[in-house]
């Protein structure tokens, strides 16, 4: 049999034991390890098994992921997310929709320190949804808020998923947070105007809030300075060069830590359960990546990514056509994995396509993180869907409703970003010079 049919039963193989439920980061582990012995032999395999773990995590660059993830748990667990949320409410809840617009905007503000959609979208939920349930907001508008701004945790800079597809391309982290800034804040103003076109339509969707006078708005900034000093010394730091991204990554984690002692009367339950759920979560995000880097050893020596990228190059012209068909794959992976895993599978597949065809990474790479995102809240089985209905306690077809504007919102957004690489591409342009 050939490496290349050995590499299709492989995917067939991995494929199927994604929908059994199996772990991503197993499932992978073990159908590279056996596709590479079927190719190389099992003495090949077992030498990859025992050098890859060693030379993978021997690597300080992925320190990055760990501290980025327990500057998350920090912020997480600290509370933080209350302030933040209670301040864009004191300025915006007077508005029809005024309680979805500032959940939206606080997950913009909270993702900016925190890095991951689906603790972004718990966080929020569980402070936004008793605020609108008081002043009677329609679920699918509550829950559709939310599911859709959870996916900004991982579009706004400090990113997990930017930081590993930084790592498997060989592209800047730097470069990649400094990309996704200007797409992360049109996303967060395309979903605002969801919500007021949607509270225009259906005015009782969305009731109007209290009032605030100035002086109560201009105290509400006051608890806040910090997340955005938080903000502006990790990226700021990078963006100057005064950091590198595991410096940048350590800065930040230090910084959360010393908001959460300062905010939380428990510090010893602080401390220990975002010390447990960053070693638990950075446990599986390693697993995933071993099991990924077998896996993309299995498909060099099956010569797939080489013979797509041949068989491609021959039917297809157009390095839009090749883009937009790339993206497709992973918006409908996105509906069924999460975005790690979309980004350690399929990445290492498609990449040596886009370097051939002369395609811009670091824009690629945010085009990658924006559809991984619309999988989030893409039916039947986006994950900030599941997350979102635990919390709301709502039935699962109100959430659904919900995020349907938003998904028409997030088409919008991937157009204006192919349509214009300029406004990923500003930003590292400007700080490389």
């Amino acid at each position: 049999m050939s490496p290349v049919s050995i590499g299709c039963i492989g995917i067939v193989c991995l494929l199927a034991a994604i929908f059994a439920r199996v772990p991503i980061g197993i499932a992978m582990l073990a159908v590279g390890a056996g596709g590479f012995a079927a190719i190389s032999g099992v003495d090949a395999a077992l030498g990859i098994l025992r050098g890859v773990p060693y030379e993978t995590f021997a690597n300080s660059t992925y320190a990055v992921v760990c501290l980025f993830l327990l500057m998350g748990n920090f912020a997480f667990k600290s509370g933080i997310s209350d302030e933040l949320f209670a301040c864009v409410n004191t300025w915006l809840g007077r508005l029809k929709g005024g309680l979805a617009v500032a959940t939206i905007a606080a997950c913009g503000g909270f993702a900016a320190i925190c890095g991951s959609s689906v603790a972004c979208a718990v966080t929020m939920g569980v402070v936004a949804i008793p605020e609108m349930r008081k002043f009677k907001y329609a679920n699918t508008l509550a829950t559709g808020c939310i599911a859709a701004g959870g996916t900004l945790g991982i579009l706004i800079p400090p990113s997990t998923v930017m930081v590993l597809y930084g790592i498997i391309t060989g592209q800047s982290i730097g470069d990649m947070f400094m990309a996704g800034v200007i797409p992360g804040l049109i996303q967060i103003a395309l979903y605002i105007a969801v919500v007021r076109l949607w509270v225009r339509r259906r005015p009782e969707a969305g009731p109007a809030g209290e009032s605030h006078t100035m002086a109560q708005k201009v105290r509400s900034l006051s608890k806040v300075w910090s997340i955005v000093a938080l903000f502006v010394l990790v990226i700021g730091g990078l963006y100057v060069g005064f950091f590198s991204p595991n410096e940048a990554a350590g800065v930040g984690a230090f910084g959360a830590l010393l908001l959460g002692l300062a905010r939380c009367k428990n510090r010893f339950a602080f401390l220990r359960d975002s010390l447990e759920d960053a070693v638990r979560t950075s446990g599986m995000c390693y697993l995933v990546v071993l099991g990924a880097m077998i896996f993309g050893y299995f498909l060099t020596v099956s010569r797939i990514p080489a013979e797509l990228s041949g068989l491609i190059a021959g039917v297809v012209e157009s390095p839009l056509l090749i883009v937009l068909g790339v993206l497709l794959v992973m918006v409908i992976l996105g509906c069924f994995m999460d975005s790690m895993a979309i980004v350690l599978l399929t990445v290492p597949i498609f990449y040596p396509l886009i370097e051939a065809y002369g395609i811009n990474p670091i824009w690629f790479g945010i085009l990658v993180v924006r559809v991984t995102e619309i999988g989030l809240i893409t039916p039947p089985v986006g994950l900030n869907l599941f997350v979102i209905k635990g919390v709301a306690d709502v039935p699962m077809i109100s959430v659904f409703r919900g995020v349907m504007p938003f998904l028409v919102a997030d088409a919008i957004h991937v157009a204006i970003l192919l349509a214009f690489p300029i406004l990923s591409l500003w930003l590292p342009g400007l700080a490389a010079h």
